[in-house]
C-alpha cells in the first residue's frame, strides 16, 4: 500500500503581488499540483489524502471542475479530502453539492465520519471545515473504530483557533497515520505516524525552504513516510557580510554569485550585516535587481570607532550624541540604528 499525503495547495492564491513574478507563481501554484497527479499517473498510489485548504478560498465551478477532470485522470488512486478554514463549505459554496468523479471520497460534514476504503482494509477518518474557525477540540474524543487494518485520520488545524487537538493522544489510541493540514511549513510530528505535509508550494515570504509532500508505503509490515521535496521555487534568506572595503559593486557581484549558486527561480530575503565604510553609500533598490528578491534588509553598521569620536567630539553635540547612547548598556535595535543613522548625519552635516 502507498499513499501521498498533501495539504494546503492555495490553488487561486497569489503569492507577491507587486513584484513581477507575482503572475508566474499563481500559475505555478496550479502547475505543481499538475505534476503531482501527472506523477501518480506514472507511477500509480494507492491513496491520496488532501487535508485541506486545496482551494486558496471558496472555490469557483471552474476551479472545482479543472481539478475533478484531473482526478478522474487517477482512476485507480482513491482521493480522500477534507475542507480546511480557507475553502470551508457552506451553503453558497459550489463545493456543497459538486458531483465529484467515482474515486473521490470528499468529507462534507463538520463532525468526524469513518469510511472504510472499497479494496484495502484501510479505514479513513475525516471532518470539514463548515465555517472560518473551529475553536472547540472536536477530536478530543475521537478514537478508530473496529476493524483490522490502518486507520488514517485526515485533520486541519491544531492551533485554538482551528480545530484544537492533542495529537500524541489521537496516535495513543490507536490511529496508525495522522494527516495534518494547515501548518505551512512540513513537520514530522511522531515519526511515521503524524505529520504535517507543509504547503505543496510555498504562499508566503515567511515560508522559508523545502515544500512538497509526504509519501508514505507499508515495508515489512510497517507503515514508513517520508517528506518529498515537490515545489518549483523556494523562499530563502541570504546573509552578506560587509567589511569596511565592500564597496557597492563588490556588493552586487556577492549577491549574484549566491543567487547563481542556489538558483535562479527561487525569491530571497537579503539581509546586510557587518561592519561598511561609513562613507559607502547603499543602494538596496539595485540590490533587488539582481534576481528575484523579495526585500533587502540592511542590519550593517558604518565601521566607526565610538569611543575615538567620542574623544575627538567631547563637548559638542556630536560627543553627547555619542555618550547617550554608550551610558545605554543594553541598546536594542532601535536605539543601535539610531545611533549610527544620527552620528552618520551629524558627521556629514559637519555640526
Amino acid at each position: 500500500m502507498r499513499f501521498i499525503h498533501l495539504a494546503d495547495v492555495h490553488l487561486g492564491a497569489v503569492p507577491d503581488k507587486g513584484c513581477p513574478w507575482s503572475s508566474q507563481r499563481e500559475e505555478e501554484i496550479w502547475e505543481t499540483f499538475r505534476r503531482v497527479i501527472a506523477g501518480i499517473r506514472e507511477n500509480p498510489v494507492d491513496f491520496l489524502f488532501i487535508a485541506g485548504d486545496l482551494f486558496h478560498r471558496r472555490p469557483l465551478l471552474r476551479e472545482l471542475k479543472e481539478v475533478n477532470y484531473l482526478f478522474s485522470t487517477i482512476p485507480g488512486t482513491r482521493v480522500y479530502m477534507i475542507a480546511g478554514n480557507h475553502d470551508y463549505l457552506g451553503g453558497d459554496s459550489p463545493a456543497e453539492d459538486f458531483q465529484w468523479a467515482e474515486n473521490v471520497i470528499f468529507f462534507k460534514e463538520e463532525r468526524l465520519v469513518c469510511v472504510k476504503d472499497k479494496k484495502l482494509d484501510v479505514y479513513v477518518y475525516g471532518l470539514s471545515y463548515c465555517r472560518r474557525e473551529i475553536t472547540q477540540p472536536l477530536l478530543e474524543n475521537a478514537q478508530p473504530g473496529e476493524g483490522d487494518g490502518l486507520h488514517i485520520l485526515l485533520a486541519h488545524g491544531g492551533d485554538e483557533s482551528h480545530l484544537p487537538m492533542n495529537i500524541s493522544l489521537l496516535s495513543a489510541v490507536g490511529f496508525d497515520y495522522i494527516a495534518l493540514g494547515h501548518i505551512h511549513k512540513p513537520a514530522i510530528l511522531i515519526r511515521d505516524t503524524a505529520a504535517y505535509s507543509g504547503s505543496l508550494e510555498p504562499v508566503d515570504r515567511n515560508e522559508l525552504g523545502a515544500h512538497g509532500y509526504i509519501e508514505g508505503h507499508i515495508e515489512n509490515g510497517r507503515l514508513r513516510t517520508r517528506f518529498v521535496p515537490f515545489a518549483s521555487r523556494a523562499y530563502e534568506q541570504i546573509l552578506l557580510t560587509l567589511h569596511e572595503d565592500t564597496t557597492q559593486l563588490s556588493l552586487e557581484e556577492m549577491l549574484k554569485a549566491e543567487i547563481y549558486r542556489r538558483g535562479g527561480l527561487n525569491i530571497y530575503r537579503v539581509i546586510l550585516r557587518g561592519f561598511r565604510a561609513p562613507e559607502l553609500l547603499l543602494l538596496p533598490e539595485k540590490l533587488k535587481t539582481m534576481g528575484n528578491i523579495i526585500e533587502v534588509q540592511d542590519e550593517s553598521k558604518p565601521a566607526y570607532d565610538l569611543e575615538d569620536l567620542l574623544c575627538r567630539y567631547n563637548g559638542t553635540l556630536i560627543g553627547d550624541y555619542i555618550r547617550f547612547f554608550m551610558e545605554k548598556k543594553d541598546r536594542n535595535a532601535v536605539e543601535e540604528k539610531a545611533l549610527y543613522y544620527g552620528l552618520q548625519a551629524l558627521l556629514e552635516t559637519g555640526r
